[in-house]
């Protein structure tokens, strides 16, 4: 059996920088499952969790040793079930890593035996977050080369004035 990463967050929508991320994930582990948090108690989504695993499962589905599932709960105790060995986390500026940091730690804390593996988004995404990408979604803006083509069309659709 190969090692595991779980690459998790609401993917509130994905972004070309999640999927940066996932090609680059895909990289060092065997198969890496996206973890898609169905609540969170810090962020009410605007995509119901069966859309969001739907728009990464359709602009995912060419890469190789993917899966794609939601989970409720303690990312831990997800982990477990998985027997994943590491947490994926991507980091965009130093401003990301201090909190990025304590989730590590505490996860640890959680569970000794889990790791967390940070990567950075090619530069192009360095800036890029699913709040940005709401938000200028909102306002009328084009959000054409920060999301996939089929999250774009959700946007606009979700944002008609």
């Amino acid at each position: 059996m190969g090692k595991t990463g779980v690459y998790p967050g609401t993917f509130d929508p994905i972004t070309n920088g999640h999927l940066d991320v996932i090609k680059r994930a895909l990289k060092i582990f065997d198969e890496l499952i996206v973890a898609v948090a169905m609540t969170s108690y810090k962020k009410t989504p605007i995509f119901t969790v069966e859309e969001r695993l739907h728009f990464i499962t359709e602009t995912t589905k060419e890469l190789k040793n993917l899966k794609v599932e939601a989970f409720n709960g303690l990312l831990v105790n997800f982990i477990k079930e998985k027997k994943a060995v590491a947490i994926v986390r991507g980091l965009r500026a130093v401003s990301d890593y201090e909190f990025e940091l304590q989730l590590a730690h505490a996860n640890r804390r959680l569970f000794r035996d889990i790791e967390t593996v940070f990567l950075m988004p090619s530069e192009e995404y360095s800036f890029l977050s699913s709040s940005l990408v709401k938000e200028i979604a909102y306002f009328g803006g084009s959000v054409k080369s920060l999301v996939p083509p089929i999250v774009e069309k959700a946007l606009r659709n979700k944002f008609k004035k």
